[in-house]
């Protein structure tokens, strides 16, 4: 079957693009007709991307426009406005796509957690998705362009999760914020959704000690982990036409994991 080209002409912007979900996200955009902006803190990781994307009319990138890497702390708010502005001088457009991937882990049972490592995680998970959900949101609306900003919350922000009250903090903001969003936004035609991720692979979840993904597996109806790419095509979804009357909502991507 040929690939859809749904975001054919389409300029998106991916965050945390270095590695897994936000990764795995820039290759099916691009592969679906998409030019990337893809934005990672580590330059390096971004780049690579970049190169998986491959070139221009190639035929494991898109068939518009060159794809380019960006360098960022998400977290930080001139940082943030310096991006969208970095990509608006790139390709002469603010992205009509916005995917918000970025995010860290400081886990540690809420007894021991320190007040830096809750900080860490709310300033990159929750503020960092602020800040470019609103510097985006801000350049589409003064160039009068309709827009899809997709977050990446997780099913932790709803559920919660033992050791991880900051990261389910952030993510229960995001779909918060996400809701606020699409309530603000719809008039000016730019629509808002979150995904809610289980336990999908990526070199986050890698860091989860064996027998607790014992028992999470247990957990899972299906029977397997998530693939970044599970997650990068609900993503893909929501981001394009195909959901033109969706907003504010909260997509689940978890196997059918009950915690």
């Amino acid at each position: 079957m040929a690939t859809q080209l749904r975001f054919r002409s389409a300029l998106a912007l991916v965050t945390g693009a270095g590695s897994g979900i936000g990764r795995a996200v820039s290759v099916r955009l691009a592969r679906e007709g998409a030019t990337v902006a893809v934005c990672d803190l580590d330059g390096a990781a971004v780049h690579e991307t970049v190169r998986l994307l491959g070139r221009p009319g190639s035929e494991k990138g898109a068939s518009c426009g060159a794809h380019a890497a960006f360098q960022a702390d998400v977290s930080e708010a001139g940082a943030a406005r310096r991006l969208l502005e970095q990509v608006q001088a790139c390709f002469s457009r603010p992205p009509s796509v916005i995917v918000s991937c970025a995010g860290v882990t400081r886990d540690e049972f809420l007894l021991h957690m320190s007040e830096d490592d809750w900080d860490r995680v709310i300033s990159v998970n929750l503020k960092g998705v602020f800040l470019v959900t609103q510097a985006a949101a801000q350049a589409l609306v003064s160039s009068g362009c309709h827009g899809s900003i997709v977050n990446i919350s997780s099913i932790v922000g709803k559920v919660g999760n033992m050791g991880q009250a900051n990261y389910a903090a952030s993510k229960a903001g995001v779909i918060g914020l996400t809701q606020t969003v699409a309530l603000e936004l719809g008039r000016h035609g730019i629509r808002c959704n979150s995904v809610l991720p289980g336990y999908i692979t990526t070199p986050m979840t890698q860091k989860v000690p064996q027998k607790i993904l014992d028992k999470v597996f247990r957990a899972i109806p299906m029977g397997r982990f998530g693939d970044p790419e599970d997650v990068a095509d609900v993503v893909a979804f929501l981001a394009s036409d195909d959901s033109g009357y969706i907003t504010g909502a909260s997509v689940e991507v978890t196997g059918g994991l009950f915690l």
